[in-house]
């Protein structure tokens, strides 16, 4: 999976001739499955129509700050494009727009988009090697790094001009690649190795039942997400269910029971910088299991059960330099019930669950947790989708890290 998966891109295109190669820049974005928003310049469409990147971008081509229909004059708003992206590509940047750029000069929505936008801007440059090392475009380069803004070196090459030389722009393969390698260079939990625990375990009766709980896996599941978009490598130990994930450095490993989920934190986690403990763990199991189906025979039926082993405390009692958190679903005295599991289990942060909180708990698309820190700081959070709250967990580890 491509680090631009999932990626807002504002494409902006100005008028030279490698114009005609972002149909196919597009198209690799779009594999590569990122959302692509193109703005041109008016010159622009001289060397590639709206509606070839239109139909390629699945997206509405912009040029224009309105659009000039009699019948519904619409504005195309620069900022609300700016703040939709995850990252701005400028491609082709021909001499003129980086100019423009460096010098504020706003007379058309591409640079009114550049201007507005909060996330990282790439540009690549394309022009003739005369122009391409002129004074003027060297300060253009020189102020927009200064700006922050990444180029995407040209290419030597033949030119439209006819001469052979630098100043053609990145073949459209390589300014993916460029980006994908400078992204993934600053993810913040590149080099980490998180283990994840997801799930319920089904503890057997007999060969075809159970006890087990509620839980859907999706907490954990999206917690895994979130951190191997960071960059972090990750271990994740679900118990049964219906949820997969498909990430590169996301290491899938089923279990069903609670002793196998020990087995298997125990294998993995002297080598992990961070453990996050979101599985429902069933905290007792059967003493004795039929090996045989049990028959409906009595009017009564008594199972006697024995604790499972306590696999967060575990964990904690081995802790070295780990980051431990755990989780913990409480139905009364929720907050000192969590600082107490901090304290026995030797965690650095607990990310409470309230059933009393409407929109929270097993099988909901919602969480509304509150984190509580090893120092007993109390952190209520609001009402989010589990992927919001993955992400707030991921960030605590972030600035456990990185400050």
């Amino acid at each position: 999976m491509s680090v631009l998966s999932g990626k807002n891109i504002l494409l902006g295109i100005s008028g030279g001739i490698a114009a005609y190669k972002t149909a196919s820049l597009v198209r690799l974005f779009i594999k590569a499955g990122a959302h692509v928003q193109v703005i041109m310049t008016p010159a622009s469409k001289d060397f590639i129509t709206p509606l070839t990147l239109s139909t390629l971008s699945k997206n509405p081509v912009f040029s224009e700050f309105y659009n000039k229909d009699e019948k519904n004059e619409e504005w195309n708003s620069h900022v609300e494009l700016g703040l939709w992206a995850d990252l701005m590509v400028i491609a082709p940047a021909t001499a003129n727009t980086l100019s423009k750029m460096a010098n504020g000069l706003c007379d058309n929505l591409l640079i009114a988009c550049y201007l507005s936008a909060k996330c990282p801007v790439y540009f690549a440059p394309a022009m003739d090697l005369d122009m391409y090392i002129h004074p003027s475009t060297v300060e253009s380069f020189k102020a927009l790094k200064e700006f922050g803004n990444i180029m995407i070196p040209a290419e030597n090459g033949e030119l439209a001009s006819g001469l052979s030389g630098e100043g053609r722009m990145a073949e459209p393969e390589n300014i993916v690649s460029f980006l994908e390698a400078d992204l993934e260079s600053k993810l913040p939990l590149k080099g980490k190795k998180i283990l994840i625990t997801a799930g319920p375990t089904y503890e057997a009766i007999d060969p075809v039942r159970f006890i087990g709980n509620h839980s859907s896996g999706k907490m954990g599941f999206d917690i895994a997400q979130s951190a191997a978009n960071y960059g972090a490598t990750v271990i994740l130990i679900s118990g049964p269910t219906h949820f997969t994930i498909n990430h590169p450095l996301v290491q899938l490993i089923p279990v069903v029971s609670a002793q196998d989920m020990y087995d298997a934190c125990h294998i993995y986690y002297a080598d992990v910088d961070v453990a996050i403990a979101a599985a429902a763990v069933a905290d007792y199991k059967p003493k004795n299991v039929a090996q045989q189906k049990i028959k409906k025979a009595a009017d009564d039926f008594t199972i006697e059960l024995e604790k499972t082993k306590d696999i967060l405390a575990s964990l904690g009692d081995i802790k070295k330099n780990q980051f431990l958190i755990g989780f913990a679903l409480e139905t009364e005295n929720e907050i000192e019930n969590a600082k107490a599991k901090i304290q026995k289990k030797n965690l650095d942060l607990i990310v409470l669950n309230s059933l009393q909180d409407q929109g929270a708990g097993f099988g909901k698309a919602t969480n509304k947790v509150t984190f509580i820190d090893s120092s007993f700081h109390i952190e209520p959070m609001d009402l989010k989708s589990k992927e919001e709250v993955a992400d707030d967990i991921l960030n605590k580890v972030i600035t456990h890290f990185y400050g």
